[in-house]
């Protein structure tokens, strides 16, 4: 038995060590302070909670069925694990940041690829003080269509839903620290929208010359005076959905394989909506398709991605909830209590079908009482991202009709292997 002096010192040393580190948890930081405040409240949720099955009592008799109509098929010898459980498996990520190279594939970990942005953004030295930041190559334009890795480039970062353009390898420390570490997360709560006698004009948001940020977002986390210019250019991405497909054939042959066979029949299912948007089409609303690289569970491909935007409905000044009126200090709380069963947990969405559907604060009309009132539809950051997985050609109608547009999963429990939703407080991990 130790004497008891060494026992005292030894006591004595690991309260001065848990002293010392709580009174470094307990003082504030430069970063500390820009921190969104998270929900206390987000919570796992349990599987079949985090989204809705699709219902054939209110979505129809085939909403659980395959294409019949698909005639594109995976290779024969196309073979995925089919006996894992998925749901509930993938770790927690807050933010989202994809990379454009316009290229398909990338060498087998995209954080290797020398003098790219990726590579910077793994040795670089700078943490994101908001949590775990998510890297993905994608095949997004580069601005002059070039591909070396060390030309400014652009970004897209998620749940934001926002275009950083002018990122270099150098400026990466920068773009953290005043992007990336400032951004909502998965677990902030979703925001309120600004007031109605002034909806976001997406065509006459001006920028800020620090930040690039539009004065007149959405966002509920004002970014800091900057010391000096940002050499950044700040934008909203304009796409009310985005589907993620992994396409990373050198870690996989079924990701190269898969992905341009399911964008190809989401491209079918997609245009008579007139919700199908290329590469290069940024006109409001619609369906953006990106490859990214590798995001893990090949051995599941395909893998896919959905985020979906949020939005609030504004009549006659009055935001509704599921189309109730809405007390606006819980919308300013993130706090909508919408029920699974509203279907999509998302505040009274208006489809994006080109009838009565309006994007980012420009006007529509709706009837109530046998009167037409005035209304204009908000459409804001990122709300949920569903990510599923074994997905097959003969999957995507069930996905653009319920997933995509519904926030509903058609199977749930073969497909859904997690995500947010972050009106409902709601993640997989």
């Amino acid at each position: 038995m130790a004497p008891f002096s060494t026992i005292q010192r030894k006591m004595t040393a690991t309260f001065a060590s848990a002293l010392k580190r709580g009174r470094a948890f307990l003082t504030p930081t430069n970063s500390s302070l820009s921190l969104p405040r998270l929900d206390k409240a987000f919570a796992k949720a349990p599987e079949g909670a985090l989204f809705p099955k699709v219902d054939p009592a209110v979505d129809g008799d085939d909403c659980d069925h395959d294409c019949e109509s698909c005639s594109i098929k995976y290779p024969a010898k196309f073979k995925i694990d089919e006996d894992d459980k998925l749901y509930g498996h993938v770790n927690a990520w807050a933010t989202h940041m994809l990379v454009a190279t316009g290229k398909t594939d990338w060498v087998r970990d995209v954080s290797d690829e020398q003098g790219s942005v990726m590579e910077a953004i793994r040795d670089c030295g700078v943490e994101p003080s908001n949590g775990k930041l998510m890297l993905s190559a994608s095949n997004i334009p580069t601005p002059h269509h070039h591909h070396s890795p060390s030309e400014p480039t652009t970004i897209l970062l998620l749940p934001s839903f926002t275009i950083i353009e002018n990122v270099t390898p150098k400026t990466v420390p920068n773009l953290i620290e005043h992007h990336i570490n400032l951004s909502p997360t998965s677990t902030t709560p979703f925001p309120s929208v600004i007031s109605a006698s002034e909806p976001p004009n997406i065509s006459t948001l001006s920028l800020d010359p620090e930040f690039a940020t539009p004065h007149n977002s959405i966002s509920p986390h004002p970014e800091p005076p900057s010391p000096s210019p940002s050499p950044f250019t700040t934008r909203p991405c304009l796409h009310k959905y985005l589907i993620l497909l992994c396409s990373q054939k050198t870690r996989d042959a079924r990701c190269g394989q898969s992905a341009p066979l399911l964008r190809r029949e989401l491209e079918r299912h997609l245009r008579p909506l007139g919700l199908y948007r290329d590469l290069h089409d940024e006109r409001p609303g619609g369906v953006g398709i990106y490859f990214i690289s590798h995001v893990g569970g090949h051995k599941y491909s395909a893998n896919m991605m959905i985020y979906r935007r949020g939005e609030v409905d504004v009549v006659d000044g009055q935001a509704e909830v599921n189309g109730n009126p809405a007390d606006a200090q819980t919308l300013a709380n993130g706090n909508s209590k919408v029920e699974a069963g509203a279907g999509n947990g998302l505040i009274n969405v208006v489809p994006d079908d080109g009838e009565n559907a309006s994007v980012l604060g420009t006007p529509g009309t709706s009837k109530g009482n046998g009167a037409e009132k005035k209304k204009s539809t908000t459409t804001g950051e990122g709300s949920q991202c569903i990510w599923l997985a074994r997905v097959r050609p003969e999957d995507c109608e069930g996905i653009v009709k319920h997933t995509v547009l519904k926030g509903k999963v058609v199977k749930p429990e073969r497909q859904l292997r997690g995500g947010f939703d972050r009106q409902r407080g709601l993640v997989s991990w």
